[in-house]
């Protein structure tokens, strides 16, 4: 039998390499890790408590510098659930270890989160974030069995009945004799999905005392929540990260999270 050509074996040879240079290719994608939790964003707001049980927290700004996440300013203190923390539902996947959030335990969601919009009592406040002006029908709903669990909604849209069992009102100040704390603040994009019993109405606001804790919320001083919505910038797709310190010391370089403070 006639023997191939060198065009032909040379050409053959060619056609296998191609083949195995694509084959190598295409398992070198299947093991190229995605990229970390943070990667997207160039502000970000971290929460960081000394273990799972613990109320008292500490605020810190970054903003990303070069590539490099930089803290802006001072720390600051909040308080957080009065049962300290749990991996709640968010940007992160699921984490093995610790307690998981659920409707009415008093936790905090620990994790990565978007920031959502902005509200307060006030008809306009200082901040980019796009801002509701709540009134005396606005309520977020924390009734797990509601179709509307997880949503803030007005009475005027959804009707009266639609806000039968849920606890919390907007305007605290006129439903719970003039409790002042939901006077500034902004949504923690926490459960979206509204999945039953897994959490509802998380937020960032002012704080009773920094001695009260809340029922799961991140809560401040005043000047502190203004100062935070003042420099939050939408178009820096800011991230709010809560996380017990030695969670944050695991998980912050797979995550791309700034390091420890000291580190």
């Amino acid at each position: 039998m006639q023997q191939p050509t060198l065009p032909f074996r040379s050409a053959t040879r060619w056609l296998l390499a191609a083949l195995v240079v694509l084959a190598s290719a295409g398992c070198a994608s299947r093991v190229v890790p995605p990229a970390p939790l943070a990667a997207g964003s160039d502000q970000l707001v971290l929460v960081t408590t000394a273990g799972w049980d613990n109320s008292d927290a500490t605020v810190r700004r970054y903003r990303r510098e070069g590539g490099t996440w930089r803290q802006v300013g001072e720390p600051w203190p909040a308080i957080i659930g009065r049962t300290g923390a749990a991996w709640g539902t968010g940007l992160h996947p699921a984490v093995a270890g610790g307690p998981v959030k659920r409707e009415g335990d008093g936790r905090a969601p620990a994790g990565v989160f978007a920031i959502g919009d902005a509200f307060g009592y006030a008809a306009t406040a200082d901040t980019a974030l796009p801002y509701r002006a709540m009134t005396a029908g606005d309520w977020c709903i924390d009734v797990p069995g509601s179709p509307l669990y997880n949503r803030i909604v007005s009475v005027q849209d959804v009707g009266a009945d639609a806000i039968v069992g849920s606890t919390e009102p907007m305007r605290r100040d006129l439903h719970k004799q003039g409790d002042a704390r939901y006077v500034l603040g902004f949504v923690i994009e926490h459960n979206t999905a509204a999945v039953p019993r897994a959490g509802s109405c998380i937020f960032a606001h002012v704080w009773k005392s920094p001695q009260t804790p809340t029922a799961g919320c991140t809560a401040m001083d005043a000047g502190h929540m203004q100062a935070l919505l003042a420099w939050l910038d939408p178009a820096a797709r800011p991230l709010f990260v809560l996380l017990p310190t030695p969670e944050h010391a695991r998980l912050h370089a797979a995550w791309g999270l700034p390091a420890p403070a000291g580190d």
